[in-house]
This record gives C-alpha cells, sequence and structure tokens, in this order.
C-alpha cells in the first residue's frame, strides 16, 4: 500500500496537498529506472463559493486517492477541476472524480487538455470542459486565476496556473522530481540536497528532449513577473517550494541550459574482456592528473547501470568520454542504447572524446563519431586500436586526454 499525504498547507486560502507516494514503481513511463520512486501531487482549495481541484493521481491508485478527498471535502461540492497536464500519472483518476461529483465540475485547460482527455477516457469527461487561451483569467469566488500555457514542459498540453492574489504557482510536471522525500516541502536543506540529482534525472529524462523549452518557458514567466514573486511553487511530483521557491526554477533553467559544474567529466564504457577497461584506465589516470573529476559509467559482465542515472550527470558535465567496444561490425549495443538516449535527452554543446577497441576490425569509433558529429556535441578526437593497448596506443590516448582538456580550457 502507497502512503498517502493529507495535508492543509495554507490556512488562506484554504488549501489542501493529496500526496500518493509511489514506491511499487520500477520504471517510469516503462522506460526509466527509478527505485527511488516517485509521488503523485494534487491540491484542493476551499473558497468562499468554490471548491477547486488541481490534476489527480495514476489510475492505480484511485481508490486510495477517492479516500484522501473524501477525508477533505465531498465530491459533489468540487466546482472546477484544473488540468495542467493530461498524462495519466496526473489525470488517471479523473473518470472516477467526475463519476464521484455528478460530472457537475467545470474541466478546465488547454485545447490539447480537452483532446487528449477524450482520447484517454471518452466524450462524456468533456462534456463540460472549458478551453482556455494563453494568459487568460478567470475570477473564480473572488479570486484570479491565470492560465499560462507552457507547452513541451512536456507535452503540448501542459499550462500552469497562478492565483493571483496569493502569488501561487501550480506547475504540474514543471519543478517536478523522481524520488519520494520524506517532507512535503523544502524547509530542509538536507533533504534539498538528496533531492535536487532526483530532480536532474527527471529533467533529462522526462523533458530532455525538449529541454531547449525548458529555458525558453521559465524565460517566459520571468518576463511575467510571476516566478519572481511566487509565494510557493507547487508541482505534480516531489517537493512543494515555499522556504524558496525560485530555487527550483533556477535548478530547472541551469539544467535546461547545460550549466557545467567545472572539473566534471562524464566517462562511460563498456568492456567484454578487459580491452576498453585497460584504455580507460589510462584515460582516467591522464585526467587526474590534469586535476579533473571523472563520474564513471561501465557496462562489463558483472555490471550495467541504468541509462536513467547517466543521463542524469550530462546536464552538468564539461566534457564526455565514450568508451566502446566493437560488437558485430556495430557499436556495442549497450553503448549504443546509451548513446542514443543521451543524443535524444540531453543533447548539449559539450566536447567528446571517443576511445575505440577491436579484434579484426573497428567500426565503432567511427560509427560513434558520425553520430556525435550529426548533433550538438564537439568531436574532440576518437582513438581507436587493436587488442591489448601497446605503449603507442597508450600515448595516443594520453593525448586525446589533453586535447580535450585544452577544449575546456
Amino acid at each position: 500500500m502507497p502512503k498517502v499525504w493529507t495535508e492543509k498547507i495554507l490556512d488562506d486560502p484554504e488549501l489542501y496537498l493529496i500526496r500518493i507516494d509511489d514506491d511499487g514503481i520500477k520504471y517510469f513511463e516503462a522506460t526509466w529506472d527509478i527505485p527511488e520512486g516517485i509521488t503523485y501531487n494534487a491540491y484542493l482549495m476551499k473558497l468562499e463559493d468554490a471548491v477547486v481541484l488541481f490534476d489527480m493521481t495514476k489510475k492505480e491508485y484511485t481508490e486510495e486517492f477517492m479516500e484522501a478527498l473524501k477525508s477533505i471535502v465531498n465530491p459533489k461540492e468540487i466546482t472546477h477541476i484544473i488540468i495542467h497536464h493530461t498524462e495519466p500519472d496526473h489525470s488517471g483518476a479523473l473518470p472516477a472524480v467526475l463519476e464521484a461529483n455528478g460530472y457537475r465540475a467545470q474541466l478546465i485547460g488547454t485545447s490539447f487538455a480537452k483532446r487528449f482527455l477524450e482520447g484517454f477516457y471518452g466524450e462524456k469527461v468533456v462534456e463540460n470542459f472549458y478551453t482556455i487561451k494563453d494568459g487568460e483569467e478567470m475570477n473564480i469566488s473572488g479570486k484570479t486565476f491565470r492560465f499560462i500555457t507552457v507547452p513541451w514542459l512536456h507535452w503540448p498540453d501542459t499550462m500552469i496556473t497562478y492565483v493571483v492574489e496569493d502569488k501561487l504557482i501550480f506547475s504540474c510536471d514543471a519543478g517536478g522530481g523522481y524520488s519520494i522525500p520524506p517532507v512535503i516541502d523544502d524547509s530542509d536543506e538536507k533533504v534539498i540536497e538528496e533531492y535536487l540529482p532526483h530532480v536532474t534525472k527527471y529533467i533529462v529524462t522526462v523533458i530532455g528532449h525538449y529541454h531547449k523549452y525548458i529555458v525558453q518557458n521559465i524565460k517566459k514567466l520571468k518576463e511575467l513577473g510571476i516566478v519572481q514573486e511566487a509565494r510557493m511553487i507547487l508541482p505534480g511530483h516531489g517537493l512543494i517550494w515555499r522556504k524558496n521557491p525560485m530555487r527550483i526554477f533556477e535548478h530547472y533553467e541551469a539544467v535546461g541550459a547545460g550549466k557545467v559544474k567545472k572539473g566534471k567529466v562524464l566517462v562511460i564504457y563498456d568492456s567484454m574482456y578487459g580491452f576498453v577497461e585497460r584504455r580507460m584506465e589510462i584515460v582516467l589516470d591522464e585526467l587526474r592528473k590534469h586535476g579533473l573529476n571523472p563520474v564513471v559509467y561501465k557496462f562489463t559482465d558483472k555490471e550495467a547501470p541504468a541509462v536513467s542515472d547517466i543521463l542524469g550527470d550530462v546536464p552538468d558535465s564539461e566534457a564526455l568520454i565514450i568508451g566502446a567496444s566493437t560488437y558485430e561490425a556495430e557499436i556495442h549495443p549497450r553503448i549504443r542504447y546509451a548513446l542514443y538516449e543521451i543524443l535524444d535527452k540531453a543533447n548539449y554543446e559539450k566536447p567528446v572524446l571517443i576511445v575505440g577497441a577491436f579484434g579484426w576490425a573497428g567500426v565503432a569509433g567511427k560509427k560513434i563519431e558520425t553520430m556525435i558529429t550529426r548533433s550538438k556535441f564537439d568531436h574532440v578526437d576518437t582513438v581507436e586500436s587493436r587488442g591489448w593497448p601497446t605503449p603507442e596506443d597508450e600515448e595516443r590516448l594520453r593525448e586525446g586526454v589533453r586535447k580535450l582538456v585544452r577544449w575546456i580550457s
């Protein structure tokens, strides 16, 4: 059974969090390894003449969600349901909520949201749907609700709600992160330090394909002035931000822009029989001689790191080093998959050194080089050779690292 949080987070306006801690999930979107789990956050606001529900939860946890909701309010009293993003981890409980509500509530969202909800749950759920325009304001029981579209964070349907008088931003996926924090907000600095790497991993795996839109949309919100004045940011996953609301969007902005951590170099390689690994030992030795801090992921006969974890280490790395075996006239399959996802989800202007080993014919190095040169990454050098590295190979490897160092200096 998941833990369910039902917490009053404000008295004026009367605002509640309903949080489901999903510790049973293994692969987010059936793809990304998240042993750390995830939360689904919904919010309920009680006003004088209205009750507003902001998003919901995954269908799997509908029963738990409905029980928590009913502990706060009779579902028939809900007058508005704001749909920030229709992905089923936020909308899965909608049919049950509407049934308990008697279909009285007005749904509010973008035109894309209406189309998606109809496709997911049928025409009946959108019979009372109001389609917003970007920047539109609506008065609900004396409160001004401003709806701002932020497309591609991370679907085209995505919007946020800003409650003007109370300076509250309901941001759904924007501002979210993986893991199940032991608290509901940003009041504990130790919790934040442990949480932010999970946020980075979330941003890259979930929104990374559209990471340029992170910077664009946060710029849009800053130009509107709402991020700077926000009293609280309330995402659909993870921590609520009220001690320092700007911090989460600043983190998102840094990841979206690929802001680097000085000296960090991401090293990824496979090694079936130790040939690539020996080359990478030389590479790592040379990196450390230059005072750099490698973060290493290796695929061997004893370990296979999660690609989602690798992706989380790309944005703030100064450079990447990719080591690969030639396998059946191709890139080793583990590296090929990891590289494919890096180029799709974390495609930044960062230098890359390629290292390869082969038995009878070298292919992997050139194929990786082709992939890199077609991306935003900058190709520094390719050092590929047969079998166990010779002294000449070692010198070429060290010179390749020195070229990389000069590139980032």
